[in-house]
């Protein structure tokens, strides 16, 4: 089996987490610069209104900086916006009549309860949580340097990109009368629909 590497998302579309199955090792991106519109800051859920954004609001370098690359890792998250609370507003307005909401929400509100410094930091906790909600035993390390072309593991940290277009199977969403199938959402908009299933739905793919 093969081992890739990635960058680390906001929860992740669901092209994201598929890429994680039946694989030997994923290999974290650590070393990589900050890139904007991105789904390292950005996670798309399913509203009453149709597709939402939720961005995560960062601290931005200084004018006299701008041209400076910022590593990911010392991406600061702007946190006086009380984004958290909003964010889980709109989590359990959106999802709150799925599922299998209730029974994650104990588990993932601690992730919006708690302050976090580094945008990288807040990632990794919720890549853990969302692991560990899936059930999913992954052998994966983070990166110690940084590789341009890996030639030991397959380079997807292009998944990163929010703006490229992932299309994939149905499954039942919560609005999906209102506004059709929304395809390729983040992993939460998978989870809270399909529970424990969400795993044989991703290997599926």
């Amino acid at each position: 089996m093969k081992e890739i590497l990635v960058s680390l998302p906001y929860f992740g579309p669901i092209s994201h987490f598929k890429e994680l199955m039946n694989v030997s090792k994923v290999w974290l991106e650590n070393e990589d610069n900050f890139q904007k519109q991105t789904y390292r800051n950005r996670m798309y859920i399913y509203g009453a209104n149709g597709k939402l954004s939720l961005n995560i609001p960062i601290k931005h370098l200084p004018k006299t900086e701008v041209k400076v690359h910022q590593k990911y890792t010392d991406v600061k998250i702007d946190n006086d916006s009380k984004w958290q609370s909003i964010h889980w507003k709109s989590l359990k307005s959106a999802y709150q009549t799925s599922p299998f909401f209730e029974f994650y929400e104990d588990d993932l509100i601690t992730l919006f309860k708690t302050e976090f410094t580094y945008l990288y930091e807040f990632n990794y906790n919720c890549f853990l949580k969302v692991l560990e909600c899936l059930q999913l035993d992954l052998d994966f390390e983070k990166t110690k340097k940084y590789e341009k072309t890996p030639i030991d593991k397959v380079d997807l940290r292009h998944l990163s990109n929010a703006k490229q277009d992932n299309s994939i199977p149905e499954y039942i969403q919560v609005f999906q009368e209102k506004h059709g199938f929304i395809s390729n959402l983040c992993i939460l908009d998978l989870l809270f629909n399909e529970g424990p299933n969400a795993v044989e739905y991703l290997k599926s793919l």
